[in-house]
């Protein structure tokens, strides 16, 4: 119950706490990302690499990085979705056979997860194949519910383009336009266009979704987000045509400070084939990375060539037990680091817990079945030929982007 302050009338205090953003946005507000195992275009394309990220990566970074949901889950029926998901640290709505069929509808397994988690008042449903999605857009998006006061908001995106009326093949009858005038075609610059759904996200209430069964309606509203930032790989099929978008559109992340390099398996071969691996690894070091490498207690051999790997690598060596987050946790503490700022590369089930928890990991092409799908870049090159060059120049990719899109929040801030 809200505390009544004195000298004011209950009445007003009923309709402060009745309508407080501050009230409406502790409930509990979750992000679903549906990621059926079965796809009839592209086999688990969920989960296929895009610029070295799974495509559900994208989105769930964007929304983790965003702050604003109590909770972030992905709702499967694909062993493999399952455990890329909780590599990138969401939970999993195993979702039952009903609401798996081809058949099945979005809001019949959205439905189906609210009654599983009753605590969840608002649902941002969002699209796993729309992998340019910032956070940005999301925090927008979820005033309109918890400050606005809407039911419902969509994403949605301004398009220029013409409709005319479809004709059946072998029928006589003229095509008509639908949108414009022929007589009085507007320039570009004269027409505001249309606004399009993009499938990017939807947010909805509960009450909206359990009782009216629909994701729009009541109070609804849209999101505008900028063309080049509604990619839709449903859509947009070609891989590599994606991929380039992405990789100028798409949101990378805060950019790491602190990069864990396992030798064995990772960087071997460090006195001949394994010279580039190294040069990547002084690539990060330039960009004001700064790198440790990582030798198992064990491994007397290698213990034995600590201090020339200091000498040839300019890196921190440091030895670590059977559980290396035991050893590098204390250090990521101690740079008052979160694990988003850090960047992992590992070979070893041992690695998995740190491979899971780094906000850039990978492991080499031919590290153990465990390592690999625990990492969230995919190497296209083995240990000590080129992985750790992969990864490195994956890493100075993600700080570049998120310079970018650091400095183009200040511009956008600037402007209003």
């Amino acid at each position: 119950m809200a505390t009544r302050k004195r000298g004011m009338p209950q009445e007003n205090v009923i309709s402060e706490e009745a309508e407080s953003p501050k009230k409406l946005r502790s409930r509990h507000v979750a992000a679903l990302i549906l990621a059926r195992g079965g796809s009839k275009g592209i086999p688990l394309k969920n989960i296929k690499p895009l610029a070295g990220v799974p495509l559900v990566g994208w989105v769930l970074r964007a929304a983790i990085d965003s702050g604003e949901f109590d909770s972030v889950w992905v709702s499967t029926d694909h062993d493999e979705i399952e455990k890329v998901a909780k590599s990138w640290g969401a939970k999993v709505h195993w979702r039952s056979q009903e609401v798996s069929k081809d058949s099945s509808t979005s809001l019949e397994t959205i439905q189906e997860f609210l009654k599983k988690n009753t605590d969840v008042t608002v649902v941002c449903n969002i699209q796993a194949t729309s992998p340019c999605l910032h956070p940005t857009h999301l925090k927008e998006a979820l005033k309109k519910i918890t400050k606005d006061g809407y039911d419902s908001v969509f994403s949605v995106v301004r398009r220029h383009q013409f409709r005319w009326k479809e004709v059946k093949k072998g029928s006589d009858e003229c095509t008509q336009p639908e949108n414009l005038n022929p007589a009085k075609r507007p320039r570009r610059q004269d027409w505001n266009g249309e606004l399009i759904e993009n499938g990017s996200f939807y947010f909805a209430t509960r009450d909206l979704i359990m009782k009216e069964g629909r994701l729009q309606g009541g109070r609804v509203t849209y999101f505008e987000m900028e063309p080049q930032h509604s990619v839709d790989i449903d859509v947009d099929i070609d891989w590599p045509v994606a991929e380039q978008r992405v990789l100028r559109y798409g949101y990378f992340g805060r950019g790491v400070s602190l990069m864990f390099c396992e030798v064995s398996g990772c960087l071997t071969d460090v006195s001949s084939a394994g010279l580039r691996d190294t040069a990547g690894l002084r690539k990060l070091q330039k960009d004001d990375v700064e790198v440790v490498l990582l030798i198992s207690e064990e491994d007397v051999a290698l213990r034995q060539m600590r201090c020339k790997l200091k000498m040839m690598t300019g890196c921190e060596v440091m030895l670590v037990g059977e559980d290396p987050l035991k050893d590098v946790q204390s250090m990521v503490e101690k740079r008052k680091l979160d694990w988003k700022d850090v960047a992992y590369m590992g070979c070893d089930p041992a690695s998995a817990s740190c491979l899971h928890l780094a906000g850039l990991s990978a492991a080499p092409a031919d590290a153990q079945p465990d390592a690999i799908r625990a990492g969230k870049f995919a190497c296209k090159q083995g240990g000590g030929a080129g992985a750790v060059w992969d990864f490195a120049e994956h890493v100075l990719l993600q700080k570049q982007q998120a310079r970018l899109q650091m400095k183009q929040d200040r511009i956008d801030r600037n402007c209003f």
